[in-house]
């Protein structure tokens, strides 16, 4: 397998924002039945967004927002377990550091718990649901 291309990606770009609609939509709405209206929020246009490729296709995204939440993370389907997703969060994390954030935080979704403890995040109280996934509060010391 290549290595993931993983940079910066500018929402208010066209071609970049259809890429990270098109996996968003794919794992959280189609795949995980997150109701649409949950999906979009008004953090899109003011949050830092990352996309990870293949080959020049996207197959990753995340977003972090000014306060240190990363967020919106997700791997399409055929591409998990091929470490995109590592080196997507290893790239998020890294300009996390440049930006002089001390703590980035998640709510990681439970079937994703062991993936952030393995990159260095520590779980935070206890499980609660958001979109009928459950899920549970996870730090990052930087």
């Amino acid at each position: 397998m290549n290595k993931p291309a993983v940079r910066i990606a500018n929402w208010q770009n066209p071609d970049d924002q259809h890429a990270l609609r098109m996996i968003r939509q794919r794992v959280f709405i189609d795949e995980q039945h997150v109701p649409v209206a949950l999906e979009w929020d008004e953090f899109d246009d003011s949050s830092t967004h990352f996309i990870a490729s293949l080959d020049n296709t996207p197959v990753a995204t995340a977003r972090l927002k000014h306060d240190g939440h990363l967020g919106r993370m997700a791997v399409l389907a055929e591409y998990r377990h091929q470490g995109i997703g590592g080196a997507l969060l290893h790239y998020v994390i890294d300009q996390a550091r440049s930006k002089k954030h001390s703590t980035l935080y998640c709510h990681a979704q439970t079937s994703a718990l062991d993936f952030y403890r393995r990159h260095g995040f520590n779980s935070v109280g206890d499980e609660f649901d958001d979109a009928g996934i459950g899920h549970r509060a996870m730090t990052l010391t930087l």
